[in-house]
């Protein structure tokens, strides 16, 4: 995303090589806990981007690793600011409406499926919605609504990957990992920050 009338570079994705869904034993992942008006958000990296964003809720971080267990075996977990420092910027700048665009690295391991999806999911613009048939349809997959569905609730990185911009053919809301009063305020955010001409959303290119 991006400020005023710059455009930075869109992020880059990266699915980690021969991983598939997920990463090699003993992976290095520094994390960080930030303040959000969503709530505490949870956010760890890897060397080479962002990895997970999770709403922490009540859960402890003993607990937030674990979720990531299977994901990440014998991860090797460790604080830091520092590393995550960017993300934690872009995403304040992002609550206040001063960014609309993200540019930040991201490190993502999914199904070839679900990579596809989360790439249309960044090509929706800020400030706009789609349906999950419409997704499907832009991959081509125009009976895989459902499957579209099921991918953009198992997207490892929400609100960077805005998979709140999905919404149902009859415009209710959803589902959303979150939970709907969240992605409510995700889009009542954007509506409200929106410039007049919108500009092209996420664009994940794989490297």
């Amino acid at each position: 995303m991006t400020a005023g009338t710059h455009s930075p570079p869109a992020p880059r994705h990266r699915l980690a090589p021969g991983s598939g869904v997920r990463y090699a034993a003993g992976v290095r992942l520094a994390y960080h806990v930030m303040s959000s008006p969503l709530g505490l958000l949870f956010l760890a990296s890897t060397e080479r981007g962002l990895r997970f964003v999770d709403f922490l809720e009540r859960r402890s971080l003993k607990r937030a690793f674990a979720a990531h267990a299977e994901c990440v075996p014998d991860a090797k977990w460790e604080p830091s600011l520092l590393r995550l420092k960017p993300v934690v910027d872009q995403l304040d700048g992002y609550f206040c409406g001063n960014l609309t665009r993200f540019d930040l690295p991201l490190d993502l391991a999914g199904t070839e499926f679900q990579l596809k999806v989360w790439r249309a999911l960044g090509r929706i613009p800020y400030g706009e919605t789609r349906s999950y048939g419409q997704i499907a349809k832009a991959l081509g997959q125009p009976g895989a609504a459902r499957a579209v569905g099921l991918a953009n609730n198992h997207n490892p990185v929400p609100i960077i990957v805005p998979c709140h911009r999905v919404i149902g053919a009859d415009g209710s809301l959803t589902g959303y990992a979150g939970g709907l009063p969240r992605k409510r305020k995700l889009l009542e955010l954007e509506t409200r920050f929106a410039p007049p001409t919108r500009t092209a959303g996420i664009r994940l290119t794989a490297s």
